[in-house]
Order: C-alpha cells, then structure tokens, then sequence
C-alpha cells in the first residue's frame, strides 16, 4: 500500500497547509508548472517527489524532470504529464500515450481546474488535482492525496484553501 499527495501548478509558491496534508503521505506527485527550485527543494525536504515539468517551467526544472512520467506502483500503470485534457477529449499528445502505455491512472495538471473523472473508454481513473499556487484566476488552492493498495486506487481527500 502506497499513500500518494499529488499537486499541480504551485507557479513558484506552496500552500502552507501542505506540510500537515501531506504528513502520512509516502510519496509527492507534481504534475507540472512547478515554477522555481525552492519549490522542488520544500517538496523533496518532506517526502520522495516525482515529477513532470509543465510549460512555465525553466531550463533548471526541465533539466530535473521529464516532460512525461510511466510507471507502476503496486499493480497500478500510471501516466504522468502536465498538459493532458481530460475524457473524451485528451489532447493528441496525450491520447497517444494513453493508447500506447494503457495506464490504470492517468494523472495531468494546466487547467487548474480540479477532475476526477473515470473513463470508461480507456479503462482509467483521470486526476487532474487543480492549482496549489497562489497564481492564476482559479478561486481554490487545491491537492489531493489517495491511496494505492495493489489495483485499488481509493481514499481520495482534497485539500483546500481560497485563494486571496
């Protein structure tokens, strides 16, 4: 069993309730637009942290994490990658990989808007866990954490905050 905290979109700041969400957490997900390195550093200071980059991320990000993630944890294919969609309609890009590496969780960041949807189509839970940064014209600070325990994908909280 693996407890999760995933965030997307911090834009350079962190929430300060974060810590304390994800205190019993085992690993950080960041599915993009981290913003700067102090960012990478606060998140990798509390857990294990993987990570894609998103488009408003520099040369210094881009040159730690990769544009997309695919890996297994427990008995879970998960798909990671910052501009992505959401069902029906994924963008080119990221319906390709969906096709190709057949993901059990397909997790993105960008719009900033928080989704939990399940695809029938495509056999998989889409996470988009909104926008953790103070920077954008969304009106909550959102994350989430969830637990995966071999192909069970449950427990999902949202963590939230209005943004000022």
């Amino acid at each position: 069993m693996r407890r999760i905290g995933l965030i997307s979109d911090t834009h350079s700041s962190l929430p300060s309730g974060l810590p304390l969400f994800f205190e019993n957490v085992d690993e950080i997900w960041h599915a993009g637009d981290i913003g700067n390195q102090g960012v990478v550093d606060a998140l990798q200071a509390m857990k294990p942290m993987r990570a894609v980059y998103g488009n408003i991320d520099g040369a210094e990000i881009r040159s730690q994490f990769p544009e997309y993630l695919v890996f297994d944890i427990e008995k879970v294919r998960v798909l990671i990658i910052h501009i992505g969609g959401s069902p029906p309609k994924y963008n080119r890009d990221s319906l390709a990989l969906i096709k190709r590496e057949k993901p059990q969780l397909f997790i993105c960041g960008h719009s900033h808007i928080l989704k939990v949807i399940y695809d029938k189509t495509n056999s998989l839970l889409h996470i988009n866990p909104g926008s953790a940064g103070k920077y954008g014209w969304h009106k909550a600070i959102t994350y989430l954490r969830f637990i995966i325990d071999e192909e069970k994908i449950s427990d999902l909280e949202i963590g939230q905050v209005d943004r000022k």
